[in-house]
């Protein structure tokens, strides 16, 4: 194994500028970081860039209508990462681990090998060999991952993430509609105020595309896993050409307003998960032998810690969206803008994450631990690049980009006092998403969970203190406190040499 060739003697805080020389060499691992971060970077902006889209069209009806999708789309996008986030991210490590065993010959873990008990032992695969069928499995069921059926793999991660998907995405659905009313009203939208019926009635229709965006992001999970980031990408982008024609159809032809945005949108979405169910039933066999196989435990045991993790980032910027809601309809414009532009550009850097995440995963699971070191050190310089690169270009471009979005003189002022914000945070919410995939890749989750709750509960304080004094300016102070404070708790974990990272004292 590479285990005993990895030697040391750097400070574990220092692996920023780890071979920070090579941090733009296309050298094999630059490549493979590439080939992997590009695509999933292009797939992940493409949603974002879509309601950025659908919010232009909208901003063409009036301030009120924009101000009330806004509060719509926050609602159903902080909602939905309770269950998409979890899932997802779960997913990829557990596909990328799969699939480094199937590479090396048979898969030989036990359900519990890949929990996130064995990773703060960095036990990620059991001391017992690679000749050993699954003891999970009866001998007449022994799952040998290097066998395919009908020319496919057999990955048992695969169909157990799209039926969880599917399961979460049906009662998404029926707890929006059945709930839109006092969500919104949760949200600072209160019933029989103008923005009420535009909101709720985008809402309604949009929650009718969740089953399609669960599953959708689910089986992305296991391309990312699989190292395959062009399909979700080439899927994305079919569906989002496909909004982008509708919208103006729907909206202005049709005169549908606010209804036709969320009707564009829903279409899409299954346009896009009908297209990688497509391209992944191909090479992926999705017919379980048995509920055994299907080893839903692990997904379910992993997937709380992330949802406590989710639940608390959610709660964040949902609070925010509510608190600029209870501002007015001119400040919920300008923050609608911002916000969508802020987590656009910053998902940038999560395509990063998403290299970092199903490298490390696999080289974990190998047990190799200089290609965990030069992948994490790698993927973190290359997210401080990034996020200079997007500080420069947002500082002077939504300057002039702003009037795409509203003719507002309000808005526009307010989008004004916001822009340095999105601009100069762009650095810190790039090294929070980086750190993100560096832990899940190291099937940290456990971590990543217990120290989210307490970023969540400093930011909320910050939140309402900073808000109740300052408006606006005050929610994007809070805002860039809770970025730093995600940001330290990942460096926090590789810094100290802990946990699945203790080999860096090595």
């Amino acid at each position: 194994m590479a285990e005993q060739d990895f030697t040391s003697s750097e400070n574990p805080r220092c692996i920023l500028l780890k071979d920070v020389r090579s941090a733009l060499k296309p050298d094999e691992l630059g490549v493979d970081i590439a080939t992997i971060a590009i695509p999933a970077a292009m797939a992940l902006t493409a949603d974002p860039i879509a309601s950025l889209i659908d919010t232009a069209f909208i901003g063409q009806i009036g301030p009120v209508e924009l101000a009330a999708v806004g509060v719509a789309i926050a609602l159903f996008n902080q909602i939905s990462r309770i269950a998409i986030f979890p899932l997802v991210s779960v997913t990829t490590s557990f596909v990328a681990e799969e699939d480094a065993m199937r590479r090396a010959g048979r898969l030989d873990f036990e359900e519990d090998d890949l929990s996130s008990k064995h990773s703060e032992k960095k036990m990620l695969i059991p001391e017992k060999g690679l000749g050993e069928k699954m003891p999970s499995l009866e001998p007449e069921k022994g799952l040998e991952v290097g066998v395919v059926s009908q020319g496919k793999k057999q990955i048992a991660s695969a169909p157990s993430a799209l039926i969880i998907g599917g399961i979460l995405g049906i009662l998404q659905a029926v707890f929006l509609i059945t709930t839109a009313r006092p969500l919104l009203s949760f949200m600072g939208v209160k019933y029989g105020s103008e923005m009420s019926t535009p909101a709720e009635h985008y809402l309604k229709l949009r929650s009718l595309g969740a089953p399609a965006v669960l599953l959708s992001l689910a089986m992305q999970g296991v391309f990312r896993g699989l190292k395959d980031t062009k399909t979700p990408l080439y899927a994305t982008v079919s569906g989002d050409v496909a909004n982008i024609i509708l919208d103006p159809i729907f909206i202005f032809v049709l005169k549908m307003g606010v209804r036709g945005a969320a009707t564009a949108h829903v279409i899409s979405q299954y346009l896009i998960a009908l297209i990688l169910f497509w391209r992944l039933q191909a090479q992926v066999d999705l017919l379980s032998p048995s509920l055994e196989y299907l080893q839903l435990g692990r997904f379910i045991k992993n997937g709380f810690q992330l949802l406590t993790r989710v639940i608390a980032v959610t709660f964040c910027v949902t609070l925010a969206a509510s608190l600029a809601a209870r501002l007015g309809s001119i400040e919920m414009a300008a923050f609608q803008v911002c916000l969508q532009v802020w987590l656009a550009s910053s998902l940038l850097a999560d395509g990063l994450a998403v290299a970092g995440q199903a490298i490390l995963a696999s080289a974990f699971a190998r047990k190799d631990y200089n290609r965990a070191s030069a992948t994490a050190a790698r993927v973190l310089q290359l997210g401080i690049v990034l996020g200079l690169c997007l500080a420069v270009m947002l500082g002077f471009g939504l300057h002039f980009g702003a009037r795409i979005f509203t003719q507002d003189a309000n808005v526009l002022h307010l989008i004004g006092v916001g822009i340095p914000f999105v601009a100069l945070t762009q650095p810190i919410n790039s090294m929070a998403f980086v750190f993100d995939g560096v832990n899940f890749g190291a099937s940290d989750f456990a971590y990543t969970a217990y120290s989210m709750v307490v970023v969540a509960i400093a930011s909320i304080t910050a939140l309402f203190f900073l808000s109740s004094a300052y408006g606006f300016v005050g929610i994007w102070i809070a805002l860039t406190f809770y970025m730093s404070f995600r940001a330290f708790a990942g460096f926090w974990r590789i810094g100290t040499a802990t946990g699945p990272w203790e080999f860096l004292r090595s």
